[in-house]
C-alpha cells in the first residue's frame, strides 16, 4: 500500500529555493512521445499585463543564451560558441560566461581561463562572479597562486558583493583568518552557515559557540541540522539569549513545523500579537492544554483588538467549557465583525450540544443574513445544498449553490458549488443552465479540480476518469524563465542563465526580511528554493501567497496569480526524463504520473511520510518488497529516483489493471489501498463518478483524488496550447455568462 505525504500545514506560516526550468522536459517529451515544440514558441509566449511593474513576470526581450541554458551541456556548446564568437553584445557576454562555467564543471578549468579573459569589463553585471569563476578555473588547472591572487583581487575590488564571500570561503581552505572575515562580514551567506556549523561540530565547547549558533539559526533554516542547533541553543544558553534570539528560534521551529517547540520560544520573544498567538497555538499543538489556555488569555489581555486575538479566541473556544466558550464567542461577535460568521457557526454548534436547537438555527440564519459574504456562510450554503441533493430535491440544492456562487465568489468552496450547479441543472433537465455553470467554473476558477470536471462535461478533449490513462496531449513549453520580481540585476542574470546555486546563495544575502516578506520577495524566494531542488518548501512558498490578508498584499498576489508564469512555477517538471521513461514502459499518461508525484512528495526524492512511505512516489517498503518479486529485480533503493519511479509506476499500473483502467479507482487505491476502494464501490452507487468522489469516506483520500486530478488538469491547461486557448476564450466571454434559476 502507498500512502500520501501529508502536505496540509496546521497553521499559516509565512516565511521569509528549480524554478520552472524551461527546457527540462526535452528528454521527457522525446521519451513519452507526447509533445511537439512549435518553432514559433521560441519567442516569448503570451503574457498578462501587470498593474505593477515589479510584479510583471514577463521577459521584455528574449535571450538566445537564456533559451539554451536548459539544454544539456553537450547539446548547447556548439550554439554557445557561435554566439561567443559573434560581435559584442549582452548575449555574447552571457554565452562566454556560460561556456566557462560549463568547462569548469566538466573539469576543464584550463580551457575556461581564456574564455573568461577580460570578460568582466564587457559584462559588469556579473563582474564579481567572473573573477570568482576565473579563480576556480585557475585552481582547477593547478595554478593555485594565480587563483589566490584572483580571489584576493575580488575581495579588494568588490568588498560587499556576495561573490566575495565565495572567494573568502575558497581562500579560507588554506588560511582560517579568511573564514573569520567571512563570518563577520557575510553572516547571511550560506557559506558562513556551512563554516559556522563545521566549527560547532569540530569543537562544541569553543568560546564563540553561541555566536556560531546565532548564524545558523538566523540564516540557516535550510541546513539539515538546524533543529539540533536550536535544541542545543535553548538547552545550553537559555539564560544568555535575548528576546530577539527567542524570536529567531521560535520562527525557526515554526518554519520547520515543530510547533510544539516554537510555542515556548515565542513566549519569550518580543511582545507582539503574532508572537503571542504563535506562543499559544504552539503550546496547543504541543498538547500543553493548560499552558495554551493561559497563553490565549494573555493574548486577549495584551492585544484586545488585534486580528490575531480573534483567531486566538476562536481557538480558545475549543479548549474551555461551554459556558465560557459562549462568552468568548460573544466577544468575537462584538469586537471582530469580520470573524463573526465563524463565531456564530461555533455558537450554533455549542447551542446544539446544549439542546437549544431553535437558538442554534437562529444563529445559523444570522450567518446568512448578517454575514452573507463570509466563508462561514459559504460552508453553510454548500452543506444545505448537498443535504437537499441527497434528498433528491435538486431545485432547492441548485438555489443554495447559486446563492453561494453569487454571495461568496471568492470562497474556496465556490468552484465546487458552481460545478454542482451544472450537475444539478442536468438532473433538472436544464441544459442551458448546466452549460453556463460549467463555463463559469472554467472561466472564473480555471486552476480548480472542478474546472477539469466541467471541461469533461462540456466535451473537451482532456481525458475523463475512464480515459485519462491513455490520453496523450501535446505540450508546448516556454523558452525562457520568468522575470524575478525582487532581487538585484546580478540575481536576475544568474537566474536567467540557470546558475541556480549561485543565484540562491546570492539571494540569501539580499533577502533581508524573511520573517515578514513582501509578496515579490516571497515569490522570488519560492523560485530560488525550487532552483536548488528544495521543491517542498519552494512550492509551499508560492502557494501560501494566497493566504495574504492585507488588501495591498492581496492585490499584489492577484497580479501574480493572473500570469501564467506564476502557475508554471507551481507546476514544474523535475525528474521529467525518468517519469516519461517509466510511464511509457507501463503505458501511463506521464502528466498524470507527474501530478501524482507532485502530490505525494512535492518531488522530494528522499522524503519520508509519518507511516514510513519513501521517496518521490511514497512507496511503502512492504509494497516494494512485493513489487520486487513481481518484476524480478535483484536490488533496489527507494531513495533512488529511478527505482522509486519504476516501482511507483508499476504499482499505479497494477491499480489501473485492478479496476479496468478506471483512473479514479486506481488513484484512490494508490492512496487508500485496493481493499478500501473495493468496499466503497460495494457500498456506494458509483454510476456517477463525481458523486462517488464526493462521498469518499476518508477525507484524506477524497482530498488526494481531487489534488492529483486537479494537478493533472493544471499541467494540461498550462502547457497544452489548445486547452489554454479554450480557457482564454471563456475568460473573454465570462462577463456575458449569467446563471438563471431553473424554471418553475
Amino acid at each position: 500500500m502507498l500512502k500520501v505525504l501529508k502536505n496540509k500545514f496546521p497553521l499559516i506560516a509565512l516565511a521569509g529555493v528549480s524554478a520552472l526550468s524551461l527546457g527540462f522536459l526535452a528528454a521527457f517529451l522525446e521519451v513519452a512521445g507526447v509533445v511537439k515544440l512549435p518553432r514559433q514558441l521560441m519567442g516569448n509566449g503570451p503574457t498578462v499585463e501587470s498593474s505593477q511593474e515589479n510584479l510583471d513576470l514577463s521577459i521584455n526581450q528574449a535571450s538566445k543564451v537564456a533559451q539554451l541554458t536548459p539544454l544539456p551541456v553537450e547539446k548547447r556548446a556548439e550554439e554557445l560558441n557561435k554566439i561567443a564568437e559573434g560581435p559584442p553584445s549582452t548575449e555574447r557576454s552571457q554565452a562566454r560566461y556560460l561556456l566557462a562555467v560549463d568547462l569548469i564543471n566538466q573539469g576543464k578549468g584550463g580551457s575556461a581561463i581564456s574564455v573568461l579573459a577580460g570578460l568582466e569589463e564587457e559584462y559588469p553585471t556579473l563582474a564579481p562572479y567572473i573573477l570568482l569563476k576565473r579563480g576556480q578555473a585557475q585552481a582547477a588547472a593547478g595554478l593555485q597562486a594565480d587563483a589566490r591572487a584572483t580571489w584576493l583581487t575580488l575581495t579588494k575590488t568588490y568588498g560587499e558583493n556576495a561573490a566575495v564571500a565565495e572567494a573568502l570561503y575558497e581562500l579560507g581552505r588554506q588560511a582560517g583568518q579568511y573564514w573569520d572575515q567571512m563570518l563577520q562580514e557575510f553572516p547571511t551567506h550560506p557559506r558562513s552557515v556551512e563554516v559556522a556549523y563545521k566549527r560547532l561540530t569540530a569543537d562544541p565547547a569553543r568560546a564563540d559557540a553561541l555566536e556560531l549558533m546565532r548564524i545558523v539559526v538566523n540564516h540557516g533554516l535550510f541546513h539539515p541540522e538546524v533543529e539540533a542547533v536550536m535544541d542545543r541553543m535553548t538547552a545550553e544558553f537559555s539564560r544568555q539569549l535575548n528576546p530577539e534570539d527567542w524570536q529567531a528560534i521560535g520562527f525557526g521551529y515554526w518554519e520547520i513545523q515543530k510547533y510544539g517547540k516554537a510555542g515556548p520560544a515565542y513566549a519569550k520573544a518580543p511582545s507582539t500579537p503574532e508572537n503571542a498567538y504563535r506562543a499559544a497555538r504552539g503550546l496547543e499543538i504541543g498538547k500543553r492544554w493548560d499552558d495554551a489556555i493561559v497563553a490565549y488569555r494573555l493574548l486577549k489581555k495584551q492585544f484586545p483588538n488585534a486580528p490575531e486575538t480573534a483567531t486566538g479566541l476562536l481557538k480558545l473556544v475549543d479548549l474551555v467549557k461551554r459556558n465560557e466558550a459562549i462568552v468568548l464567542l460573544d466577544q468575537v461577535l462584538r469586537r471582530f465583525p469580520d470573524r463573526a460568521g465563524e463565531a456564530l457557526v461555533k455558537r450554533a454548534k455549542l447551542l446544539d450540544e446544549l439542546n437549544s436547537s431553535t437558538s442554534a438555527m437562529q444563529a445559523r440564519q444570522s450567518v446568512l443574513t448578517q454575514y452573507s459574504p463570509s466563508e462561514a456562510a459559504a460552508r453553510l450554503r454548500l452543506r444545505w445544498a448537498k443535504e437537499q441533493a441527497r434528498a433528491s430535491n435538486y431545485k432547492e440544492a441548485w438555489n443554495w449553490a447559486q446563492q453561494l456562487v453569487k454571495e461568496n465568489p471568492d470562497s474556496e468552496l465556490a468552484p465546487q458549488a458552481a460545478f454542482w450547479l451544472g450537475k444539478w441543472a442536468l438532473r433538472l433537465g436544464k441544459q442551458r443552465e448546466a452549460g453556463a455553470a460549467f463555463k463559469q467554473v472554467i472561466a472564473q476558477y480555471p486552476e480548480s479540480y472542478y474546472a477539469w470536471r466541467s471541461a469533461v462535461w462540456l466535451g473537451w478533449d482532456v481525458g475523463d476518469f475512464t480515459s485519462v490513462r491513455n490520453h496523450r496531449p501535446q505540450l508546448a513549453l516556454p523558452t525562457q524563465r520568468a522575470h524575478l520580481p525582487a532581487g538585484s540585476k546580478a540575481l536576475q542574470e544568474l537566474y536567467q542563465l540557470g546558475q541556480d546555486q549561485d543565484a540562491w546563495r546570492l539571494w540569501q544575502t539580499e533577502f533581508t526580511n524573511p520573517q515578514q516578506p513582501t509578496v515579490a520577495e516571497q515569490f522570488t524566494d519560492g523560485l530560488m528554493r525550487l532552483g536548488v531542488g528544495d521543491n517542498l518548501d519552494g512550492i509551499f512558498m508560492l502557494s501560501s501567497l494566497a493566504w495574504r490578508d492585507d488588501p495591498k498584499e492581496k492585490a499584489d498576489y492577484e497580479t501574480l496569480k493572473n500570469q501564467p508564469a506564476y502557475w508554471r512555477s507551481l507546476y514544474p517538471f523535475p525528474f521529467a526524463e525518468k517519469i516519461g521513461d517509466w510511464s511509457q514502459q507501463v503505458n501511463l499518461n506521464p502528466l498524470l504520473v507527474t501530478a501524482l508525484i507532485r502530490q505525494e512528495s512535492r518531488f522530494e526524492p528522499q522524503i519520508r511520510s509519518v507511516v514510513g512511505a519513501v521517496g518521490l512516489m511514497q512507496v511503502m517498503p512492504s509494497t516494494a518488497d512485493w513489487i520486487q518479486g513481481q518484476i524480478d529485480v535483484k536490488t533496489y533503493d527507494l531513495d533512488n529516483p529511478n527505482d522509486n519511479i519504476r516501482f511507483g509506476t508499476w504499482y499505479l499500473d497494477y491499480t489501473h489493471r485492478e479496476y479496468n483502467n478506471n483512473s479514479l479507482f486506481a488513484i484512490a487505491s494508490y492512496n487508500a489501498g485496493p481493499g478500501n476502494v473495493a468496499d466503497w464501490i460495494r457500498r456506494n452507487n458509483f454510476a456517477d463518478a463525481d458523486e462517488f468522489v464526493d462521498v469518499i469516506p476518508f477525507p484524506e483520500t477524497k482530498d488526494y483524488v481531487q489534488a492529483v486530478f486537479g494537478g493533472y488538469w493544471n499541467y494540461l491547461r498550462l502547457y497544452n496550447p489548445q486547452i489554454a486557448k479554450q480557457i482564454q476564450q471563456y475568460n473573454s466571454l465570462y462577463s456575458s455568462l449569467q446563471l438563471s434559476p431553473p424554471l418553475q
